[in-house]
């Protein structure tokens, strides 16, 4: 069983300290386009914030902006006031860590690209093996420490060559 009528990824959401630098970072730097701002967030009382969103009932969602990068899925960008303290950004090896990738028509030009701006890159690009052949990428931090990753396999990925439905392919047009 699935869960019925799943059509996919409507939007990732997640936090960062400073939305101001974040709004910089995902519209000049990456290219994003802002669609939209809300908030702020509080409840004096009850639980309501603890129940639908999993914080303190005291925190304060200060205010969300929301992204649309591209073709691909949206992002919903939080900063909190939280009521009970600040964890530390979660690493990839970390429950709940994570990262972000962007797909490049020319990983070169995008990568000096960023690295012209000033952002982090954090090693030296790979060339994937295996089943991912034919795919290059690498990570990059965000000016708050969050991991992204730029990826390209214009000529596709080795174990496409196998599978029975390609649902996406960079070189193939969108139907």
């Amino acid at each position: 069983m699935a869960l019925p009528g799943l059509r996919g990824t409507d939007h990732v959401g997640f936090t960062v300290p400073d939305l101001d630098a974040a709004h910089d970072f995902f519209t000049r730097i990456l290219g994003c386009e802002f669609v939209y701002s809300l908030g702020p967030f509080a409840r004096d009382e009850g639980d309501w914030m603890q129940t639908n969103l999993g914080v303190h009932p005291r925190t304060v969602m200060r205010r969300l902006n929301f992204y649309r990068c591209a073709n691909g899925t949206n992002f919903e960008v939080f900063e909190y006031e939280a009521a009970d303290g600040q964890a530390p950004q979660p690493r990839n090896s970390d429950i709940g860590g994570h990262h972000l990738a962007f797909y490049v028509d020319d990983f070169d030009v995008a990568l000096q690209y960023l690295r012209d701006e000033g952002v982090e890159i954090m090693g030296e690009p790979t060339a994937s093996s295996s089943a991912s052949a034919g795919q290059r990428w690498v990570y990059f931090r965000s000016p708050w420490g969050m991991q992204f990753e730029l990826v390209s396999y214009p000529q596709g990925k080795a174990y496409e060559k196998d599978a029975p439905v390609l649902l996406w392919h960079p070189a193939r047009p969108a139907e």
